[in-house]
């Protein structure tokens, strides 16, 4: 059964010189047609895949609080009249600190949004106009300040560290300031220099003077020990909370379970299908609006293919891979399945089983993406 829904608000006030995330200047674009289109898509959806209640729903972009009032309040009204809530849903919308006032802060507390994820990045406001954000370190408290006035409890900040010009002092004075804030979690993330971005071009021109692996490897060292001494245990890769507040949606994605996909480029995983969607506006318009859902592609998931992704998406977290559920699963023992890869990894310090998982050490953590590469093809 599908627990969890994504909504992509693909509209940006301004382009951050890192994203590569579908996304278009919001001046002069049909907004209005677009959320009409978005709840359409939800109808066709359900019509098609019903579920009978969501867990989770996740609003990213973008810049979802870059709608006015009058558009978010239509937003959120057609979430909850079409996407059937359970009782103790998870709520999260993400927003720029600086964009999200009071007014808009309580149309989303009156609509049931329990949890927000700012879009912070680093307290270092050079750092910050560096890479193309707009919002300040002063905007940042100001808008923890105001959500919680208004009764939000739950709130998420995003870091992002190895940016150009940073060093391992100006990451440890971010986490100070961000500690201040007492909030409940954090995700932190090391840069990623995408194609079709500004940092990607200027890498390109050898323009980017980015701080190198070593230092990027002391970077999230610092990152692990900062956040294990203040109290958010990680658990998962990049990702810090409070005892009990988690991140419910995006352990929909590590736990390799089902999700809607909804809005232009937006993903999904559903029935064994992963699909997107068209991400230009006019073609995800059109192909709601011809009554169809607005599919770019899609592939049907081999067996052999999900349990590779359920092996790289589990060792994600902290956790690690649950044996027991991966033979509830799959009827198969991945101790047996992937015994040389485990065997490897395990002899490397990368990897320990204890108990009933499979789960990274912290060097491990470190080299992710090749521990990850380690079970791809081997079910073939």
């Amino acid at each position: 059964m599908i627990k969890a829904a994504y909504l992509h608000i693909p509209f940006c006030e301004h382009i951050c010189h890192y994203c590569d995330f579908n996304k278009v200047f919001l001046k002069g674009q049909p907004v209005d047609e677009y959320l009409q289109a978005l709840e359409q898509e939800m109808i066709l959806t359900l019509h098609q895949y019903p579920t009978n209640q969501l867990d989770t729903i996740f609003v990213g972009g973008g810049t979802p609080t870059s709608l006015n009032e009058k558009q978010l309040e239509r937003f959120c009204e057609s979430i909850t009249r079409n996407l059937p809530m359970g009782n103790n849903v998870e709520f999260t919308f993400e927003a720029n600190p600086g964009d999200l006032t009071k007014g808009k802060l309580q149309i989303l507390k009156d609509a049931g949004v329990n949890r927000l994820s700012l879009g912070v990045q680093t307290f270092n406001d050079e750092l910050l106009k560096s890479i193309g954000r707009v919002h300040r370190a002063r905007d940042v408290y100001q808008t923890v300040d105001n959500a919680k006035s208004i009764g939000f409890e739950n709130i998420s900040i995003d870091l992002i560290f190895s940016l150009p010009t940073q060093t391992i002092t100006d990451l440890k004075e971010s986490l100070t300031q961000a500690f201040t804030l007492d909030i409940q979690h954090y995700s932190a993330y090391s840069l990623i220099i995408e194609p079709k971005t500004v940092f990607y071009n200027l890498m390109q021109k050898g323009k980017l003077p980015t701080p190198g692996e070593d230092t990027e490897a002391a970077m999230y060292m610092l990152l692990m020990e900062e956040m294990e001494q203040h109290g958010y245990s990680q658990y998962e890769i990049s990702n810090f909370s409070k005892p009990g507040y988690e991140s419910k949606h995006n352990l929909t994605y590590w736990n390799n379970d089902y999700y809607y996909g909804f809005g232009a480029g937006a993903h999904s995983y559903v029935n064994g299908w992963r699909r997107s969607n068209a991400g230009p506006l006019k073609k995800y318009m059109e192909q709601i609006a011809d009554g169809n859902l607005p599919i770019f592609q899609e592939h049907q998931t081999s067996k052999a293919e999900q349990i590779e992704e359920e092996m790289f998406l589990g060792l994600r977290k902290t956790a690690g891979v649950s044996i027991a559920h991966f033979m509830d699963k799959f009827g198969l023992d991945p101790r047996q399945l992937f015994e040389k890869e485990i065997a490897d990894l395990i002899a490397k310090k990368w990897v320990e089983m204890k108990d009933d998982n499979i789960y990274l050490t912290k060097t491990g953590r470190l080299l992710g993406n090749e521990v990850f590469q380690s079970f791809l093809g081997v079910t073939n």
